[in-house]
């Protein structure tokens, strides 16, 4: 049975091409030569920027995906604009007839330019910090109030996760209290502060953030790449001899392991015993690897003593099937025995669409390839159920 026929299919990873007048045409006046936006360098060069001079180290739409439908060999994708890749990559009615066209109902977006958590971009990977706080807020403000237009032109089926203002915990408060009004369902936060001189996530210093996230219900989302840390991986991992094919195969691959540090870091700082109700999602990570992680932490948390156990109650991996949720998309070879070994209920299925390593043009397909393994009501969990009880969707 093709069960995406019978169910609403529910798509938890994939991104927008911001369109180059996002913030511009939302901007105050005061702030709409500095917002982000597309400009044209001294060198010729096309590249998004913020405070008018200043590189966001991204001129590419980051779609594979080309206007005439086709999907890009290599890496030619890094020298499309978004006048160049398909429409659905941007615009709400062309994504909506994509996802008619292959079986989807809804999916969760991400950002792109201001990274993937509005954590900055750029060759130094900390573009962001050195510009002013009002800018910083009302860029990451301006994101947040497209996705609600966005989400609502689509009539609930685009679902963006929210940016937070994450160098401030008040601000991060209130602008998850706002975007929770406006009806988005979750937000997406920097996985390392501590990189930017402040307390990791198991702090203090964000408790109130965690305590609204469990009584407003908001799941919480890593996504890959989310931080300067894991796109470490991403850079420099591969040799510097292999060329830009190779290193985008060996850096992507990282990217995906890079959340496993997020995980683990999760569940033995005790963040998940002293909030156990706040749902989190690793993001476009994949799960192949995820049983043999955690019975390492388990076993590793039995084998180094009453110090490492202090503060928990449970194994790694009763935290994880309590509170995690992992995204799987392109893995097929024994997927269904990974999903039943890592929780049935803590598996959700994601595309990545229109990244470069996106299932295209046939994601549902692809996904039930791998997963006749499991039965019909293991496949709509995974596939639609799962999400649903994440994200409070309504199907």
């Amino acid at each position: 049975m093709n069960v995406a026929q019978a169910i609403k299919v529910v798509d938890v990873d994939t991104h927008l091409s911001e369109p180059w007048d996002l913030w511009t045409s939302r901007a105050p006046t005061k702030f709409r030569e500095r917002v982000p936006q597309m400009r044209t360098l001294a060198d010729g060069n096309m590249m998004w920027t913020i405070d008018e001079n200043r590189s966001l180290g991204m001129s590419s739409a980051s779609s594979v995906i080309h206007r005439d439908g086709r999907k890009a060999d290599g890496v030619e994708f890094s020298q499309w604009k978004v006048h160049d890749v398909h429409p659905g990559c941007s615009q709400v009615k062309e994504r909506l007839e994509v996802m008619d066209e292959s079986g989807v109902w809804a999916q969760v977006v991400y950002p792109n330019v201001i990274g993937f958590a509005g954590q900055g971009r750029g060759p130094d990977g900390q573009v962001l910090d050195p510009v002013d706080p009002e800018l910083r807020l009302i860029t990451t403000q301006i994101y947040n109030d497209a996705m609600a237009e966005m989400q609502e032109e689509s009539g609930g089926r685009l679902l963006p996760m929210a940016l937070l203002p994450w160098w401030d915990i008040e601000l991060a408060i209130k602008e998850a209290e706002r975007c929770r009004a406006m009806g988005i369902r979750g937000v997406n936060i920097n996985s390392d502060p501590q990189l930017h001189g402040m307390q990791d996530l198991s702090g203090e210093y964000w408790d109130p953030l965690w305590e609204l996230c469990q009584d407003l219900d908001l799941p919480v989302n890593f996504h890959i790449g989310a931080s300067n840390s894991s796109m470490s991986w991403f850079g420099d991992t591969p040799w510097p001899s292999l060329n830009a094919g190779k290193k985008l195969t060996i850096g992507s691959m990282m990217l995906f392991i890079s959340n496993a540090k997020v995980i683990a870091n999760l569940i033995i700082s005790g963040l998940l015993e002293r909030f156990p109700r706040v749902k989190f999602v690793s993001v476009e990570s994949g799960i192949g690897w995820m049983p043999f992680f955690l019975e390492a932490l388990d076993y590793g948390l039995q084998e180094n003593g009453t110090e490492a156990r202090a503060g928990l109650s449970m194994s790694p991996s009763e935290y994880f099937r309590r509170q995690i949720y992992g995204c799987f998309w392109f893995e097929n070879n024994d997927i269904s025995n990974s999903i039943r070994q890592l929780g049935v209920d803590n598996c959700m299925f994601e595309s990545d669409f229109p990244h470069p390593t996106c299932l295209y043009p046939n994601p549902v397909d692809h996904a039930e390839k791998g997963l006749t393994g499991l039965n019909d009501e293991e496949r709509r969990k995974v596939l639609s159920l799962n999400a649903a009880k994440v994200y409070n969707l309504d199907l």
